[in-house]
């Protein structure tokens, strides 16, 4: 957003903790909400922190399952960047350095990312767009995660602009 890649103006960063999130709002000039998924009303408060004007709500990091009541305020209006080729290794305690070792342990040749629609579910939502990286192997979950990672930057800045376009 900042480098001018996608047209749309970003109205709210939000979190369900502390992360980067914050340093690149800031810089950006966009406002941060902070909403503690561990305090009892986290649903409103998760529902107050977004903006009426929200065309599109975009998921990066955001470990939180979101309530239902939310899903169904922004039907196909919400996405997900999930760092494996789903639906394999997604689900519920699947994220981070935890998917990249389940793709090792299961002698996978490829991993990646996917971009795709929130649901009720875990995941499971239909899957928008991947991108697709090869398994070494002397692959680490560190050595995986470090190449997936630039690939899941271009695909949801993609993602985001094509979405938005439509």
């Amino acid at each position: 957003y900042a480098r001018g890649e996608i047209p749309a103006r970003v109205n709210a960063v939000i979190a369900d903790r502390e992360c980067s999130g914050r340093q690149h709002a800031e810089a950006a000039a966009v406002p941060f909400v902070l909403v503690d998924r561990k305090h009892a009303d986290f649903a409103a408060a998760l529902a107050a922190a977004i903006p009426a004007a929200t065309d599109l709500v975009v998921l990066a990091g955001f470990l939180s399952i979101l309530p239902p009541a939310l899903v169904a305020r922004f039907p196909q209006r919400i996405i997900n960047l999930h760092p494996s080729l789903l639906p394999k290794y997604g689900g519920a305690g699947m994220y981070g350095l935890r998917v990249h070792q389940a793709v090792l342990d299961a002698g996978e040749r490829e991993s990646g990312c996917t971009v795709h629609y929130v649901d009720s579910g875990i995941d499971s939502g239909a899957v928008i767009a991947q991108a697709r990286v090869p398994v070494l192997a002397d692959d680490t979950p560190h050595t995986l995660q470090a190449r997936i990672q630039p690939q899941e930057h271009r695909l949801l800045t993609a993602t985001v602009a094509r979405l938005l376009a439509t």
